[in-house]
């Protein structure tokens, strides 16, 4: 086990050496003989040798959790009223509630916001001493936060104090959130709350909340209506970069949808023809230093092929910080983290890069997606599979050293998380939360019923042995590969697919079906253990087809392409749909989840 704290220790032996260094420095100013005597031990002094910047490890700022109260709940009073046409405020909170991220851009407009009094207190109202006592006036603004969660019924919301009007907890911008796509609702809390105990990651202050809410944007209210129980998450931008002891002049960025490619029509720097930070923030947030030279020299390096991944690694990352966050994806089975839901961080004169966890909520859910019949968190989603359709992790995970690194981390990690300890914990979150949960209003969009949330939440803890099964076996298995368009030749039909990838180096052969349906019992071809990646049928009749294809090894182990066709039911995996038109073009289905 690694699970230990050395700031402490090193302070220690610093603070001895000064004193010492200060009753040396007397001695000598006695005489001249014991000047010499004293010399000559400074002289043996043993010094440890200073790193380099880039050999630094990440670590968090202890300090900051050392009063923390996992499971106590803060109580805020949000009164929202119309601000003005220049702060985008003048806006009703029905408006606020109404809209999803997808709709503002189909809008081409940015998000709306409400103008807003923020107090904190208890159950019986706001308390002196907190932020927003005895103000009468709004100190803060408030709009809708989140991407796919955006479109529930209940918003997480960001709520952002003005400058000069104080914070709350060191904070000016409070997000809270309802995680309405988790039965638990403390999925998130439970992540953050494991991450604090890991040397090797950086972990985010969070807070149960219960909100209110008045409403006078649509005239005078008559009281606070009651928001039910959210999870109040720290913001992760310079004032956050402060607080957990980074570099708050370095570079940061949410990672939106990004699998580190080069994406040179978007990833370019300010000054460069053609930048556009909207389209760059699709991809990547810029939450700290606007200059991505740094940047754009670490992609270059990882889509050089010519260059190993070890120099690779060595140059740009902290390699302990990276398998470390692997691993803790693998082991929680939070797998919406292949592209997006963390932040990349490198301090201003370093060229090390770092990854820090993000949006929590999609941990520990193979038991509620069987208990709700999602097909989601299937086939390739587990284990290393998961991450290997980004260049980056691929690059590292075709190498054996940095494989048998991640075994480690994953072993340790998984003594960590153990059954026990996660019991406890949940034992805990269960107690405060349950009883908001199935009550108005949260009960009213909770996905589970009371028998199926306790039931989940026993088998929570048994999730990790789960996923460590589910990780040696994709060791053993093809990866997942991409199937390409159809294309007609003549009176042909061809089909395509990248190659599979194989640890060992075994053989690799696929079989290729095409059909009329998704559940493949309209089968039209049908072709197995076929050598090259690609097969030809005679041209079908125009309508809708699906082709799917698996990748199998020598040892028997199976694999689906990373292609996916959704339904209301979740996701079917290894599979494309595509269309043949009247006119003999093929049109695929492209569409949103």
């Amino acid at each position: 086990m690694k699970r230990y704290k050395k700031a402490a220790g090193i302070l220690a032996v610093l603070l001895a050496a000064v004193l010492c260094g200060g009753c040396m420095s007397t001695t000598m100013q006695k005489t001249g003989e014991q000047s010499t005597e004293v010399e000559s031990e400074n002289s043996g002094v043993e010094k440890e040798e200073k790193p380099e910047i880039n050999e630094i490890h990440l670590r968090d700022k202890d300090t900051l959790y050392e009063n923390d109260d996992d499971t106590s709940v803060v109580t805020m009073y949000l009164t929202v009223s119309r601000g003005n046409s220049s702060e985008n405020t003048d806006h009703s909170w029905s408006e606020i509630n109404s809209y999803s991220v997808s709709d503002y851009e189909e809008m081409g407009v940015e998000r709306y916001q409400v103008a807003g009094l923020l107090q904190v207190g208890d159950e019986n109202g706001p308390e002196a001493g907190e932020v927003g006592y005895g103000e009468k006036v709004p100190n803060a603004t408030v709009q809708i936060r989140g991407q796919t969660s955006s479109r529930y019924a209940q918003k997480n919301y960001k709520i952002e104090l003005k400058k000069n009007k104080g914070t709350w907890r060191g904070q000016r911008t409070i997000n809270l959130n309802k995680h309405m796509g988790e039965g638990m609702r403390f999925r998130n809390k439970l992540a953050y709350d494991l991450l604090k105990g890991i040397p090797e990651l950086l972990s985010l202050r969070t807070q149960f909340v219960h909100l209110y809410v008045k409403d006078e944007t649509e005239g005078e209210n008559g009281g606070f209506s009651d928001y039910g129980l959210y999870t109040q998450v720290e913001q992760l931008n310079k004032t956050g970069m402060k607080a957990h002891g980074l570099d708050f002049n370095g570079q940061l960025y949410k990672v939106n949808s990004f699998e580190f490619y080069r994406y040179e029509d978007v990833i370019k720097k300010e000054d460069e023809a053609g930048y556009d930070q909207r389209a760059f923030e699709e991809r990547l947030e810029i939450k700290g230093s606007s200059d991505h030279r740094k940047l754009i020299r670490m992609l270059e390096a990882v889509n050089d092929y010519s260059k190993p991944v070890s120099t690779v690694l060595e140059q740009y990352f902290d390699k302990e910080n990276l398998t470390y966050w692997m691993a803790f994806q693998i082991l929680t089975g939070n797998v919406d983290t292949q592209n997006r839901n963390t932040y990349l961080y490198s301090p201003l004169n370093s060229d090390t890069w770092y990854f820090i966890c993000w949006d929590n909520d999609g941990a520990f859910m193979r038991s509620e997606y069987v208990k709700r019949q999602f097909s989601d968190q299937g086939s390739w989603e587990s284990g290393v599979s998961n991450y290997w359709g980004n260049i980056l992790f691929q690059r590292c995970l075709q190498s054996e050293t940095f494989r048998e690194e991640l075994d480690e981390a994953i072993l340790d990690l998984k003594t960590y998380l153990s059954e026990d300890r996660l019991r406890t914990m949940i034992g805990r979150y269960q107690a405060v939360v349950k009883p908001y949960a199935y009550s108005m209003p949260d009960q009213m969009n909770e996905p589970l019923t009371e028998d199926a949330y306790d039931e989940i939440a026993s088998e929570i803890p048994g999730e990790v042995e789960n996923n460590y099964q589910l990780y040696l076996e994709s060791l053993k298995k093809p990866m997942p590969f991409y199937i390409g368009k159809p294309v007609i030749t003549g009176q042909k039909l061809k089909v395509n697919w990248d190659i599979s990838y194989d640890f060992d180096a075994e053989d690799i052969t696929y079989t290729v079906e095409v059909a009329r349906d998704y559940l493949f019992r309209d089968v039209i071809y049908r072709s197995e253990r076929q050598l090259l990646p690609e097969a030809e049928l005679d041209l079908p009749e125009a309508g809708q087809y699906f082709v799917r294809v698996q990748a199998e090894n020598s040892s028997g182990y199976t694999q689906d392409a990373f292609d996916y066709y959704v339904t209301d039911s979740g996701k079917n995996y290894g599979m494309r749909c595509f269309y043949i038109t009247q006119d003999g073009r093929v049109e695929e289905d492209l569409y949103g989840e």
